[in-house]
């Protein structure tokens, strides 16, 4: 058995193959024009519409058609009422026009389930599908720690904490807009960071597992406007994202005693932050997979459809 999956996120459009044990992911990050901080969902459309025939025609020129048994996609950002954005209809509307050609399931869930169910099988830690755990999802607009827990084949993502305003991916891009860096900023402050030398750091206050970010972001321009040193800017925007997160992590694990932590989106790919965090023994994705993909919801796809024998037409696991 395999499936397809797609995910057309607000940064990345992706579309992926699974075969339960291995796969392949075509992404595409959205263009977005030197000096601005992403884009708009009417140009993030556009870009989709744009690269997702294109990405397509890529993995299906080595996929056979024929054995594809269920086409997976994430259709909103969280699963929880209310949840919308534009961009994600793109790709609900290519694997519902390919789930009809191939007479196979559509499987519907969440961006951010996606993006747990990536973290684990790269992680190869798919075992923790199927029990309770705590995750982040720290991307460019989301900073949630979550309860995780297991719904027959697809889990349920409850938010315990987090920031409480700005998310530390915003942080990360303004600082990045700050020193005239390319967007999505992260690699390129990631990189930056290992030429500084000052350990300077802001320590954030945390309290129930949230804290606030924009506060930060004041600091980080007071940093910089005294030591005018890119590489140390990056390093201090870097390392109190990582305080934060350590700390509502800590409270975690006292609030939720043995569960284990993962760490799944972009800003999770972060090398000074898995640096920080390492020793309370987290779950971290393999890089390529903590970033927008859609592997992690054609992992799911293979899952669900797996369980029901193929024999819905359109199956949504999310939560209503």
């Amino acid at each position: 058995m395999s499936v397809i999956g797609i995910d057309t996120s607000n940064y990345t459009t992706s579309i992926a193959f699974f075969d339960g044990i291995g796969g392949e992911n075509c992404s595409r990050l959205l263009p977005v024009k030197q000096g601005e901080l992403g884009l708009r969902q009417s140009d993030a459309v556009f870009s989709h519409i744009k690269s997702l025939p294109e990405l397509s025609g890529r993995l299906f020129s080595h996929v056979r058609k024929e054995n594809i048994n269920a086409v997976g996609v994430s259709t909103r950002p969280r699963a929880v009422e209310g949840s919308y954005m534009p961009c994600f209809m793109v790709g609900y509307s290519h694997a519902k026009m390919l789930s009809d050609l191939l007479c196979v399931p559509l499987v519907e869930v969440s961006h951010q389930q996606g993006h747990v169910a990536a973290s684990l099988w790269s992680a190869d830690r798919m075992d923790l599908m199927d029990q309770p755990h705590l995750a982040w999802h720290l991307s460019g607009g989301t900073t949630e720690l979550l309860l995780v827990e297991p719904e027959s084949k697809n889990v349920v993502c409850t938010k315990i904490g987090g920031t409480t305003d700005i998310s530390a991916g915003q942080l990360i891009d303004r600082t990045g807009q700050l020193l005239q860096l390319p967007f999505p900023s992260g690699k390129h402050l990631d990189a930056l960071s290992k030429e500084a030398v000052l350990r300077d750091v802001f320590k954030v206050k945390c309290s129930n597992m949230e804290f606030s970010l924009s506060g930060v972001q004041n600091k980080v321009q007071q940093f910089h406007t005294q030591h005018e040193i890119p590489a140390e800017t990056a390093a201090y925007t870097l390392r109190c994202v990582a305080k934060a997160v350590y700390l509502a992590t800590e409270q975690a694990l006292k609030a939720y005693p043995g569960l284990p932590v993962v760490f799944s989106g972009g800003v999770a790919s972060n090398s000074l932050l898995r640096e920080v965090i390492a020793p309370l023994d987290p779950v971290f994705a393999q890089p390529q997979f903590s970033t927008d993909n859609a592997m992690g919801t054609a992992v799911l796809a293979y899952r669900i459809t797996e369980e029901s024998d193929g024999t819905e037409h359109s199956v949504d696991y999310s939560v209503k």
